[in-house]
């Protein structure tokens, strides 16, 4: 394969953007690049400090990001500043995998593949200025909430709140509802979080037809399908070690849904997951989460896929 256009693989969090990210990964002539724009980030793998979760890039502010996104892309990683940021032995371990990706992603002219929710509202400037060719996931609003409530994880909107440029460009309509929200309600936060990101996707994508939008539930209801049409657009090779990572992934012998300390592993049963969010959200809420996201949920799931 002779195309080394970086691929960026992106979507809210929980919206199966690891799995999606690994599967693609799979490809030996591609090199798997983890969350730069994670506020806790590696700053071996990124050397740009980020402050917000989600952060916004337009050209407007693009000199703290540019510079320091080409190197990664370039595959350079900064031993030094990985080494003063060493606390535990688990960081060590971390930076031995991410100097051997990237040592090998620069020896065999690898194509660089970042997987990072937290670039989603960046997804057009990553396309334009990057070249990167765009992968975006979509996960039922509830299986989204659900998870979060699971998981304990709490979102605050200052994140956004606190970025002039994405509220003047996106935001600004919403800042009452953000502001008002409690900051204990996993529930309102994440359906109201799922609204912004999927209302962006939504407008972005008929801005940019040829970005990859892929829901969840399609990929996990038939995986070979789905990740076949995918590598066929992004210039992947579909190979049989290819197609059995994807079956094995999606195994029903794999759980039907992930332990709490486990939520990047990709080994999943992935027809059984599809439904796990009925069982934990009560029909308070799921009415509440679709009352939240009515006008975006409906442009990507259907009455019957709330039932």
């Amino acid at each position: 394969m002779n195309d080394r256009t970086p691929i960026l693989v992106t979507g809210s969090h929980r919206s199966g953007t690891t799995w999606v990210g690994r599967m693609l990964a799979a490809d030996v002539d591609t090199a798997y690049i983890s969350e730069p724009l994670n506020v806790l980030h590696r700053p071996g793998v990124y050397r740009a400090p980020v402050k917000h979760w989600y952060t916004y890039i337009t050209e407007e502010n693009e000199n703290e990001y540019l510079p320091a996104f080409r190197e990664t892309l370039n595959f350079q990683y900064h031993v030094w500043r990985e080494l003063m940021s060493l606390r535990s032995p688990k960081d060590f371990l971390r930076m031995g995998r991410d100097f051997h990706i990237f040592f090998n992603g620069s020896m065999q002219g690898q194509r660089a593949l970042i997987k990072d929710p937290f670039a989603l509202f960046s997804a057009t400037w990553f396309a334009e200025r990057l070249n990167c060719k765009v992968v975006i996931t979509v996960r039922h609003p509830a299986g989204f909430a659900s998870s979060l409530k699971r998981l304990g994880w709490n979102y605050d909107f200052r994140n956004l709140l606190d970025q002039p440029l994405l509220m003047r460009d996106h935001l600004e309509s919403d800042r009452a509802a953000m502001e008002s929200m409690p900051q204990d309600d996993i529930i309102g936060q994440g359906a109201l979080l799922w609204k912004f990101i999927y209302r962006f996707v939504h407008s972005t994508g008929k801005l940019f037809p040829h970005f990859n939008i892929v829901r969840h539930e399609d990929l996990s209801l038939d995986p070979i399908g789905g990740y076949q049409s995918l590598y066929q657009s992004l210039g992947l090779g579909f190979t049989e070690q290819v197609k059995e990572t994807i079956l094995t992934s999606s195994s029903s012998e794999n759980p039907a849904k992930l332990a709490k300390n486990k939520t990047h592993s990709v080994k999943l049963d992935s027809r059984a997951n599809l439904d796990n969010w009925k069982k934990f959200l009560s029909p308070e809420e799921i009415h509440r989460i679709r009352t939240l996201t009515e006008g975006t949920s409906d442009l990507f799931y259907s009455e019957e896929e709330w039932k």
